[in-house]
């Protein structure tokens, strides 16, 4: 049995094609998406013309329906790791296998602290997804699922071929993990335009407002001794400059960052536009701590941490690309 732990967007989708591939799912999430797919089940589209359907999910709001279960993939917000590994813990048997598919670059390691007698693996979404509600999630990117290799995963392969689900063992999953934080710090530029992200990715002023922020978190690597993976097929210093080029040039030279469905938003705005606290602290927020860890400053990241947190409170979501670049230069 597999379990998806935190079953918003991103673990409806990844369980529900699971489901839909013939694997034992059981979610685990709010009663707001219990009584939603209670009532629609589960609808899974993507941007290659996918179309799945699961008709019953099993979905708890209660922890205890992972016992028993052989994989857990957890998808809670960062900040609420913790208190997802404490819920879980009482319920998994030994030697269970603890997946986080979750944002930032820490989270395995506050689980595997709570969860000593599970096997914790760090693991990585390459795609986007959007919730559109009555039970539909559409993937509006490319990309697959990254996983710490390990012989326990090769076990769960053949479930994840069955779903459509690329599930690729890497040997080093912390330099992938940092290479997809650069393209993340797009959350908070995405956020803050209030555009989609195809639009906004378009307009040289916001690229190079994300540019700002990735030559920072490189600058922050560097000091960390973490060596990001090459980004789709990129050498990761070489981000900063296609970011800068201009619009028509980008457009041809970057065809695969702009293969987003014309309607996908970052998950801060789609978090922003539902009320819900966002994950800046452990994106862009991230950068800033990991800068000050080593000696140095992070003034671009910590500028778009505390606008998206004005944001949460009421403040600014319509930035033009040319105001966003100028406070941030500002600021550094």
């Amino acid at each position: 049995m597999i379990c998806v732990y935190g079953a918003g967007s991103i673990g409806c989708y990844v369980g529900g094609r699971l489901a839909a591939g013939g694997a034992e799912v059981v979610f685990v999430g709010r009663q707001r998406l219990a009584g939603e797919i209670a009532s629609h089940g589960l609808t899974l589209t993507d941007l290659h013309g996918a179309a799945l359907r699961v008709d019953a999910p099993r979905y708890s709001t209660e922890a205890d329906v992972a016992a028993g279960a052989d994989l857990v993939l957890v998808t809670v917000k960062s900040g609420a790791t913790a208190a997802a590994a404490e819920a879980l813990a009482p319920h998994l048997q030994a030697g269970a296998v603890v997946v986080s598919l979750q944002n930032g670059l820490r989270n395995a390691d506050v689980l595997r602290e709570h969860l000593p007698e599970a096997t914790v693996l760090p693991g990585m979404v390459g795609f986007n997804v959007v919730h559109s509600g009555e039970g539909r999630f559409h993937q509006g990117t490319a990309g697959g699922l990254g996983v710490q290799d390990h012989p326990s995963i090769e076990t769960f392969g053949p479930a994840f071929a069955r779903a459509g689900l690329d599930l690729v063992p890497e040997a080093d999953l912390h330099g992938s993990q940092a290479a997809k934080l650069l393209l993340n710090l797009n959350n908070a530029v995405n956020a803050l335009s209030g555009l989609p992200l195809k639009t906004e990715l378009s307009q040289r002023a916001y690229r190079r407002c994300l540019a700002l922020a990735q030559r920072e978190a490189l600058a922050a690597y560097k000091a960390a001794g973490l060596r990001p993976a090459k980004t789709a097929g990129l050498d990761p210093r070489l981000l900063p400059v296609l970011l800068g080029l201009p619009d028509a040039l980008f457009t041809r030279v970057a065809a695969k960052m702009l293969a987003v469905d014309p309607h996908a938003r970052s998950s801060t705005q789609d978090d922003l536009a539902a009320g819900r606290p966002t994950e800046v602290d452990y994106l862009n927020g991230e950068i800033a701590a990991l800068a000050a860890e080593h000696g140095r400053t992070a003034p671009v990241n910590a500028r778009l941490t505390a606008l998206v947190h004005a944001a949460e409170q009421g403040g600014r979501r319509d930035w033009t690309g040319p105001e966003l670049l100028a406070d941030l230069r500002r600021a550094a």
